[in-house]
């Protein structure tokens, strides 16, 4: 059986630029409101997490730094702050105040969500594992975490229960792209290459930037032994992401049949 290629199906925990919430006019806004209660924590927490959409990473600091500084017990700002070192790759520093957050408030879903994606990128898949369940005990409407338990199983081959997490996190985030990449790979490992074809498809038309849509939809082309759309799929996700090495291989494979 081809490789499969979605082992590395990205989490979805990272911060992206958004232009209206890290615009200069909303920070502006929250600087004044800032300025009227200059004593009042939130008023950081939220500026800060507009500096982190904007990928003003010193300045979301900062305000977490000042917002806790207020409220020592501000579990909320511990768990944007973590989220801010995550994307600045100090795993340590975010994972410290991941635990923080969780020793002032143990129900805190959002916490065991984000110190569980640290455990995964590190390998220590079993602890990773146990946060996102404890999330999902905690009834997280949150569908980060059934995708990302999802990937364990995946990676432990126990391919029903993924397809089970991962429809879980289509139903609470029918919007995003990565667990329908993520369940498709598991009907590709359990054969299954028409519901494959249609979650790849669907994570195309969710989100066409993906260079790991295009590679799955190509290995999908590729298994059913059509090589000249698997080139040209492999090819779009090459020239998406020139370091995505499934799409390289892919491309090499099936080149000489185009």
């Amino acid at each position: 059986m081809l490789a499969i290629t979605g082992c590395s199906t990205t989490s979805t925990d990272m911060i992206t630029v958004d232009r209206a919430q890290g615009s200069q006019e909303n920070i502006s806004s929250l600087s004044a409101v800032i300025n009227a209660n200059p004593n009042d924590p939130e008023g950081y927490n939220v500026r800060g997490t507009a500096y982190g959409r904007a990928g003003e990473f010193s300045r979301a600091l900062d305000d977490f730094n000042r917002a806790i500084q207020l409220n020592p017990q501000f579990y909320q700002a511990y768990a944007n702050r973590a989220l801010v070192y995550r994307n600045m790759g100090k795993p340590v520093d975010a994972a410290n105040d991941y635990n923080r957050a969780l020793q002032i408030n143990p129900s805190y879903d959002v916490a065991y969500i984000g110190r569980g994606n640290i455990y995964r990128q590190a390998g220590r898949t079993n602890e990773a594992f146990n946060d996102f369940s404890k999330a999902i005990e905690l009834d997280t409407t949150d569908g980060r975490a059934y995708h990302n338990r999802g990937l364990i199983y995946q990676l432990r081959g126990q391919h029903a229960q993924a397809i089970e997490d991962f429809s879980k996190a289509i139903s609470l985030s029918p919007n995003s792209a990565e667990p329908y990449n993520g369940r498709g790979i598991s009907y590709v490992a359990l054969n299954d290459d028409d519901n494959a074809f249609a979650d790849f498809n669907r994570a195309i038309e969710l989100n066409d930037k993906l260079a790991e849509s295009w590679a799955n939809q190509a290995l999908v082309y590729e298994r059913k032994g059509d090589k000249s759309r698997a080139y040209r799929s492999y090819s779009h996700a090459v020239r998406l992401d020139p370091n995505y090495k499934p799409a390289v291989d892919g491309a090499s494979r099936t080149r000489a049949t185009s």
